[in-house]
């Protein structure tokens, strides 16, 4: 059981990550390049800038795209190690079903 994304419009999702806060490059000072509590925000690989509060971001475009704000087939990946949250919106990438419990 598979699907196979077939893509959408990346600057959707870069828009929604800007209203939600994330900082582009040219918004950022020195002193915020040198925060290590910051977290790369990407999209379909491109850099598009920092957050500060990856936790929140994470959980809440979560639940954008289970309440459909977003399209279900953008993918989210939050690597802990590198410090990224990578969204995927292009075609042809290979999709699961993936089923939600909550309270048991």
């Amino acid at each position: 059981m598979a699907l196979s994304s077939v893509g959408s419009d990346a600057t959707e999702i870069i828009h929604k990550l800007q209203d939600w806060g994330v900082k582009e490059f040219e918004q950022m000072t020195g002193a915020d390049l040198l925060n290590t509590r910051q977290t790369k925000v990407f999209v379909n690989g491109n850099w598009i800038g920092f957050t500060s509060d990856a936790h929140r971001l994470y959980t809440d475009f979560i639940a954008l795209r289970r309440d459909s704000g977003i399209k279900r087939e953008i993918s989210l990946v939050r690597d802990f190690t590198r410090k990224e949250i990578k969204f995927c919106t292009d075609a042809g990438r290979v999709q699961r079903p993936l089923f939600v419990v909550e309270k048991n």
